[in-house]
C-alpha cells in the first residue's frame, strides 16, 4: 500500500486536572495526530503555542509520540489551558482558553504542506477561512465541530464528525440531515453509550453501539474515535460499520487513562494554579 500522509491542523492544551493535581498535553487536533502516529501512519501536526511555560511542555509531549515541534509555531500570548474538576472519569470545565491557537491560520508554508496530505483534521474551532479556503482547493479533509454543530461553513466540506445525543428518546435523525443539508457530505455522529451513527445521505444511517469499559477519564475519547474512523474508513478499506465499532474500541481504551493519549502525567506546577487563581476560586464558590 502506498505511504498516506495524513496531518491534524488546529488545537492543542494542557488539560489541568485539580482534584488529582496533574497535567496532560491534548486537544482535538493534537490528540488526533499522536493516536495516528501511535498507531503507526505517517502523520504531521500544525498548530500553535505560546512563547510560555505551558508551550514548552506541549512541544515536549509532542517529541514523545513522534510528531515534530517544528511544524508547531511559537507565538507571543498564553497556550490554550483546560482547568478539569475530575469527577469519576467525567469531566467538569472549569475553564476553558484557546490561547494564540484560537482560529489558527497556518503559514503559507505549511498550508502547501496541509493542502499536498491525503488526509487532513481540522480540529475544534477550527478557522472559518481556513475551511473555506480548503473547500475551494479541494483539499480531502475532516472537521470535529462537537456541539457547535452549525457554527462553521459547512458547504462543501468532504466530512463531519459531531456530537450528539446520548438520550436515545431524542431522535439524530434531524441533527444528521441538517448538518447534510448545510453541507456536509458525509456525517459522523458520536452519542456517548448510544454508540456512533454515519450518514452519507446514499444508504441507511450505520450504526454502531459504543464499547462499554470501566472508565478513568474520557478526555481525548473522541479524537482516537476519530483518528482510528478515519484511517479505517479512508485507508484501510473498511466498511462504515467495521470503522465505527473500530473506533468504538479506540475510543473506549482511551477512557482507561488520562489524558488524550498515552503519557505520563505531570504534577501542575506551583505556578499554573496562581496563574488561574481567579477561575478556580470562582469554580469552587460554586461547587455544589
Amino acid at each position: 500500500m502506498t505511504l498516506k500522509q495524513l496531518v491534524a491542523v488546529g488545537d492543542n492544551c494542557l488539560d489541568a486536572y485539580l482534584a488529582s493535581g496533574l497535567l496532560t498535553v491534548g486537544g482535538n487536533a493534537l490528540n488526533v495526530a499522536a493516536q495516528w502516529r501511535r498507531n503507526g501512519w505517517t502523520a504531521r501536526y500544525f498548530g500553535a503555542v505560546g512563547e510560555d511555560a505551558e508551550g514548552d511542555m506541549v512541544l515536549s509531549e509532542l517529541v514523545g509520540v513522534g510528531l515534530s515541534p517544528d511544524d508547531v509555531e511559537r507565538r507571543p500570548g498564553d497556550t490554550a489551558v483546560t482547568l478539569l474538576r475530575d469527577e469519576s472519569g467525567e469531566r467538569k470545565f472549569l475553564h476553558e482558553s484557546f490561547g494564540v491557537g484560537e482560529s489558527y491560520m497556518p503559514s503559507p508554508e505549511h498550508y502547501a504542506i496541509i493542502a499536498a496530505a491525503d488526509w487532513v483534521h481540522l480540529g475544534t474551532n477550527a478557522n472559518r477561512d481556513l475551511v473555506r479556503r480548503m473547500v475551494a482547493d479541494r483539499v480531502p479533509f475532516s472537521i470535529d465541530v462537537s456541539t457547535a454543530h452549525l457554527a462553521l461553513p459547512l458547504g462543501g466540506v468532504p466530512m463531519l464528525f459531531a456530537s450528539g445525543p446520548d438520550d436515545v428518546d431524542v431522535p439524530i435523525e434531524p441533527l444528521l440531515s441538517a448538518l447534510r443539508a448545510a453541507g456536509a457530505s458525509q456525517v459522523v455522529l458520536t452519542c456517548g453509550r448510544r454508540g456512533s451513527y454515519f450518514d452519507d445521505g446514499s444508504n441507511d444511517i450505520v450504526h454502531a453501539p459504543a464499547t462499554l469499559v470501566d472508565v478513568v477519564d474520557t478526555c481525548g475519547a473522541g479524537d482516537s474515535f476519530i483518528a482510528t474512523f478515519l484511517a479505517g474508513f479512508r485507508f484501510d478499506g473498511l466498511r462504515a460499520s467495521e470503522a465505527l465499532h473500530e473506533a468504538s474500541i479506540a475510543a473506549a481504551q482511551t477512557c482507561t487513562h488520562l489524558g488524550g493519549f498515552p503519557q505520563r502525567p505531570r504534577p501542575i506546577p506551583d505556578w499554573l494554579p496562581a496563574k488561574y487563581a481567579s477561575f478556580i476560586a470562582d469554580a469552587q464558590g460554586a461547587r455544589p
